[in-house]
């Protein structure tokens, strides 16, 4: 017996927004029945002291910590800036 119908691949597809036929629906339930079967074997399976996971690879962050450091010096800074007043970088006005 299939697990799951004919109207329910409809209704699904439906919701899809996909426009089957019925040739499409009845090789969809036998495929899909395939994959639920495989899934209920899985629940065959003795997990009892198996740890869970979110990730099968020991996954740690690679990046450095964020450790404030010196930035330039101000006179090294201000040479680049086409203009500069009061130890800043003058930039154009965007507010009229």
């Amino acid at each position: 017996m299939s697990r799951i119908t004919k109207e329910e691949v409809k209704h699904v597809a439906n919701l899809a927004r996909l426009a089957i036929t019925e040739e499409e629906a009845e090789q969809f339930q036998k495929q899909l029945d395939a994959i639920i079967t495989f899934a209920e074997q899985l629940n065959e399976l003795d997990t009892e002291g198996v740890v869970p996971t979110s990730h099968v690879l020991d996954v740690k962050n690679v990046l450095r910590e964020d450790v404030a450091g010196k930035g330039l010096p101000v006179e090294d800074v201000l040479k680049n800036a086409p203009e500069h007043q009061d130890g800043q970088i003058k930039v154009p006005s965007i507010i009229e």
